[in-house]
């Protein structure tokens, strides 16, 4: 694994109050881990937001910071809190209030991959699971508080660009229930934590931007936001946070877990709203020296 769980890349000059991150697309897999793993090398990467890390890489080209985790999400999921221990795959942790993540197996130390295949053959001693939070988990949140904190003091208001993919099946229920109300699968999601986390205005313009160009996208269904959501969206603090989840079918074969044919001109088609996202941040002539 990477001496960092994250690659942090930063612009020439920050221009904007954007900050983008991809807390899932990491894929530095500890060799350990896969030894310990009753799951192939293919399907422990099914929860993966692979590639995403790569669609992101033209923002430092508009300005902004981008985070990309290294450690892959089936070992610790930077995206709950570190005191989401599972306590069906975690030594010494007792059961506690009920927490719909940790009982699906999706807790910061996951015990499940996508579709539910667990991913070891018992419990792993706690000592090995803190280290992860501790090691993997820590680093990452202290480097984006401080992008935050960042973008705050610099541009006035700091907005998390926080990036997800969904698997294509994933959309199925939207779909079952678009058909009945005349709506269309979508192929974005953008959650605000149903208006808790970003201003409606930024919530908007991040919707608009992938409007634009052609994107159906709906809000808040089924992916309103998680941990980094709601702990770094503090919109009466200045602090917004967007979390967006795109349709992996549109860039890669999920099933190979590679980039498809229209890879490229997908990334050239985001990079495009990526643009737009990040002049979301960028202060308007003379405002910071009015305030």
């Amino acid at each position: 694994m990477s001496s960092r769980p994250y690659h942090l890349t930063l612009p020439a000059r920050r221009t904007t109050g954007v900050v983008f991150a991809s807390p899932h697309s990491g894929r530095m897999y500890p060799p350990s881990f896969l030894r310990g793993s009753v799951l192939d090398h293919r399907v422990i990467r099914s929860s993966e937001d692979a590639f995403v890390d790569r669609l992101l890489e033209p923002v430092t080209g508009f300005g902004a910071p981008l985070l990309a985790a290294t450690v892959p999400r089936a070992f610790v999921d930077l995206n709950r809190a570190p005191d989401e221990l599972d306590p069906a795959v975690v030594e010494g942790v007792t059961v506690g209030a009920h927490n719909p993540r940790i009982s699906s197996g999706l807790g910061v130390v996951p015990r499940v991959v996508a579709g539910g295949r667990a991913i070891y053959r018992g419990k792993i001693p706690r000592h090995e699971a803190e280290a992860r939070v501790r090691t993997c988990w820590q680093p990452y949140h202290d480097a984006l508080a401080d992008l935050m904190a960042t973008a705050r003091r610099d541009f006035a208001q700091a907005i998390l660009i926080d990036m997800h993919s969904m698997p294509h099946e994933a959309l199925d229920t939207i779909a079952a229930i678009g058909a009945r109300s005349g709506l269309r699968r979508p192929e974005v999601v953008v959650g605000d934590r149903y208006g808790t986390s970003a201003s409606s205005e930024i919530v908007a313009r991040v919707e608009a931007a992938f409007d634009a160009v052609g994107f159906r996208v709906v809000r808040n269904t089924p992916f309103a936001g998680a941990y980094i959501a709601q702990t770094y969206g503090r919109p009466q603090a200045g602090h917004h946070a967007v979390q967006v989840e795109i349709d992996r079918s549109l860039y890669m074969n999920e099933r190979e877990i590679r980039p498809n044919g229209n890879f490229d001109g997908f990334r050239r088609t985001l990079a495009g709203v990526l643009e737009e996202i990040a002049a979301i941040g960028r202060p308007v002539a003379g405002a910071l020296a009015a305030e």
